[in-house]
């Protein structure tokens, strides 16, 4: 979706492209579409995209279950924190990164306190939601998801979202992606960016 779609408000999206002057961070479970949902926000936004689990691979020169196989999770969470900061950028005088973009998480960063002190004090945050029937189909479709290789995936995703969810209400926008197209999802995080800021 861009500008000149229908669907799209061409005035509020360019009201909240003049007004953002931060990041956005999506954050939440595995499967709920942060990639796909943050390459369109950006695109409608006009900002770069990045996915922080490319760019820690990227930085590893490993894949993210390489990295988990051989230095274990607590490794992986250390290093995804540190690429995370550095993808935030530098500092203004309020503590937010003046770097605007729009970054996706993997599903467990916001979950480890240093990594989401990091993103809610440099970042406009979006905790992008959906129930776990969604989950379930939507990460059976890629199998490298390190957390998923063993035991019964709704289980654990079950298991995984109610650990993490406390975690994720600390973002201060909450947006509930529901089956169908990615672009209502967009339009409902650029109307929570337009409350928050």
């Amino acid at each position: 979706m861009d500008v000149d779609d229908p669907r799209a408000d061409a005035g509020l999206v360019a009201a909240v492209a003049r007004r953002l002057d931060r990041p956005v961070v999506l954050v939440g479970m595995m499967g709920v579409g942060k990639s796909s949902v943050g390459k369109r926000l950006a695109a409608l936004l006009r900002l770069p995209f990045i996915d922080a689990d490319d760019a820690i691979e990227q930085a590893a020169q490993m894949s993210i279950p390489e990295i988990f196989e051989s230095y274990g999770e607590n490794a992986f969470r250390d290093g995804e924190r540190r690429v995370i900061a550095r993808l935030l950028g530098a500092c203004d005088k309020r503590g937010a990164s003046s770097e605007r973009k729009v970054i996706a998480t993997g599903g467990g960063a916001f979950c480890q306190p240093e990594t989401r002190r990091l993103i809610l004090d440099r970042a406009a945050t979006v905790w992008l939601d959906c129930d776990v029937d969604t989950l379930v189909e939507r990460v059976g479709r890629r199998d490298n998801r390190p957390l998923l290789r063993n035991g019964n995936p709704r289980e654990t995703l079950l298991r995984l979202k109610t650990e993490r969810d406390g975690a994720y209400a600390e973002a201060p926008i909450h947006v509930v992606s529901a089956k169908g197209p990615h672009n209502r999802t967009v339009m409902k995080i650029v109307e929570g960016l337009d409350r928050w800021l």
